[in-house]
């Protein structure tokens, strides 16, 4: 099993030289406590946890799993002591709301610590994961008595949260849930139904778990415009503020997964069990994008950390295993063969993992910096562009990134070769744990629609021009750098391609609207491309200035150059086949009649 080590040189990299953290903190408000000194102290104590009580847990999960007994689940061996840990660090309340017992710290800085936490064991982080999620949509729309009732509970951490959406007969289609919340006499509603594939549902962790449930009230309208929004814990709360009886939600079963075993992934029976609306009556998949959202970010740390710890355990690999001699001669005379890094195949993996992970922390922390301008930005034009930015790049991130991290997963399994797929090395819990990404929180089918239907197309593009044109500038300032001409050159040929190819869709779609179904999965995957094109240039310009100025970390720096030099040469390509399927039309897909499908 890979000893997962926080890679604390390169989430400085990120912060402090290519987005410039402390500058980007100062700009806020509020964020007065997030001195360069703090953040560092935060983010090594972050570091320790995961890798000295959470990474060794991550193949404890995986091996024993979760156990169910009537409605009661047991986590694995040390999941229940770890989190019990993590509540007495303060990492619940680190970026909550002061006023119900939050530090107020940036949202970002909580990215980082849910990078490592997400790295060094996925299903454990999973339970506090879920958590936040349920904080913010209390925070975004819960009333004052709620927040109080709840959000402070949540923030502690003695209680944890979920998302209950899906139901036995819809999946992503949620204007065809049955669940239902009739009125009670008191104020509060009866929610009926059972929801499938909830993630942490049940558990023996925390005192208190608070589901967030989507419901219908009598009488409302059909589809995703009658859905309301519920509070329901599992014990009901005394006017103390403890918990009291238990309510009327049980786990009918757990899921048996490929992956993720170490999170309860439940089966949950609401029978008539209290509850409390939340937000407006036939709102509530409105207020469940907050918790959506929040989630989708999540999502695409799994895929940032599918390829650091595939990278990080066949790095290690490949460095000691003897196989085979170097093509151009022996690199290691005196062993029986050259160590397996020697190989070009090889490198081609190891590089394809380096460039995805470092890519995507680029990637995810600088949508973190939005949600922060986003929370806490200084006047209404800056928080608005940066919540264009964010609802732009979410898709792009989470479909995106889970789809190439578990790619990086399964190479950092190849890399072993046979040895990769024995559970020992633990590379293949890391593709098994990373599959789910790609599905939950909204597939990469839907990601795309979401990205071409409404981010791009419904808005004319202008959604689409707002990140392009950050591109453009870019491009333009370094245009006279002949040391970047190498990224610039191509980097300002995708930028142009990305609205031509935008607006030929949106053409045929105004014929056939089945042609943005047809173009999403390939535009999204051609989006990221570009997006990654965009900081890997950033991040080598940032590289190359430092090896200029002068530095005593040259290694560092050229490294990041090579990498960038990789991507563009060996991965940004992959593009130009995404641009040419996204324009070969509904047709080859929709032609077949559905009785041709046959086996």
């Amino acid at each position: 099993m890979p000893e997962y080590k926080a890679p604390l040189r390169d989430i400085k990299f990120v912060m402090s030289e290519l987005l410039d953290s402390e500058q980007h903190y100062a700009n806020l408000e509020g964020a007065d406590d997030a001195t360069p000194d703090m953040v560092d102290a935060i983010i090594q104590e972050g570091a320790k946890f995961c890798e000295q009580v959470l990474s060794p847990l991550n193949r404890v999960g995986d091996q024993e799993g979760c156990t169910w007994s009537e409605d009661d689940v047991k986590t694995p061996t040390g999941f229940k002591e770890a989190y019990q840990q993590y509540v007495e660090g303060g990492w619940p309340s680190m970026t909550a709301d002061t006023n119900y017992g939050g530090q107020g710290l940036p949202h970002s800085i909580g990215l980082v610590i849910s990078e490592m936490v997400g790295t060094s064991n996925w299903s454990w982080g999973m339970y506090p994961g879920l958590s936040h999620g349920a904080t913010n949509t209390i925070e975004a729309h819960g009333t004052e008595e709620q927040k109080q009732t709840y959000l402070t509970k949540l923030i502690s951490g003695e209680w944890t949260g979920t998302m209950c959406l899906t139901e036995p007969h819809c999946g992503s289609d949620l204007g065809t849930l049955r669940s239902k919340a009739e009125p009670n006499a008191d104020g509060s509603y009866s929610i009926s139904g059972t929801k499938i594939f909830i993630s942490a549902g049940e558990h023996d962790m925390a005192e208190n778990i608070v589901h967030i449930v989507l419901a219908r009230l009598p009488g409302a309208p059909e589809g995703t415009k009658g859905i309301s929004l519920f509070i329901v814990p599992k014990f009901l709360p005394n006017e103390d503020g403890s918990s009291g009886e238990r309510n009327a939600v049980s786990c009918g079963s757990l899921e048996h997964k490929m992956g993720i075993h170490g999170n309860a992934t439940c089966v949950m029976n609401f029978d008539g069990a209290k509850g409390w609306l939340i937000g407006p009556e036939n709102k509530g998949l409105n207020c469940m994008f907050t918790f959506m959202n929040t989630a989708r970010i999540g999502t695409a740390i799994q895929g940032l950390g599918a390829s650091e710890l595939g990278f990080q355990g066949s790095l290690a690999y490949a460095k000691e295993r003897l196989a085979m001699r170097s093509l151009s001669g022996p690199k290691n005379p005196e062993g029986i063969a050259d160590p397996i890094i020697v190989h070009p195949d090889v490198r081609r993996m190891l590089l394809t993992q380096k460039a995805v992970a470092e890519g995507a922390r680029a990637l995810i922390y600088l949508a973190g910096q939005q949600v922060d301008i986003v929370h806490s930005g200084k006047n209404e034009e800056e928080r608005k562009a940066a919540d264009a930015t964010l609802g732009f790049l979410t898709p792009i991130a989470k479909a995106f990134l889970t789809e190439i991290g578990y790619e990086s997963a399964n190479l950092g399994m190849q890399v072993f070769g046979g040895h990769g797929f024995i559970s020992e090395w633990g590379m293949e819990q890391n593709v098994r744990d990373a599959r789910i990404g790609m599905i939950y929180e909204g597939t990469t089918g839907i990601q795309a629609l979401d990205l071409l239907g409404r981010k791009v197309l419904m808005t004319q593009g202008e959604s689409l021009k707002g990140f392009t044109k950050q591109v453009h500038v870019f491009c333009k300032e370094n245009a006279d750098n002949e040391q970047l001409k190498e990224f610039i050159e191509p980097l300002q040929a995708i930028n142009k391609e990305w609205g031509d190819l935008t607006m030929k869709i949106g053409m045929n779609a105004m014929k056939n609207r089945e042609e943005v179904g047809a173009a999403s999965v390939d535009y999204l995957m051609y989006s990221g491309y570009a997006v990654f094109a965009y900081l890997w240039a950033r991040m080598a310009k940032v590289a190359l200035d430092k090896m200029v100025d002068g530095t005593s970390e040259e290694m560092f720096y050229n490294a990041k150059v090579q990498t960038a030099r990789f991507y563009f040469k060996r991965m940004l390509p992959r593009s130009k086949a995404h641009a040419e399927a996204m324009l070969a039309g509904a047709d080859s897909l929709m032609d077949m009649p559905e009785e041709a499908f046959v086996f």
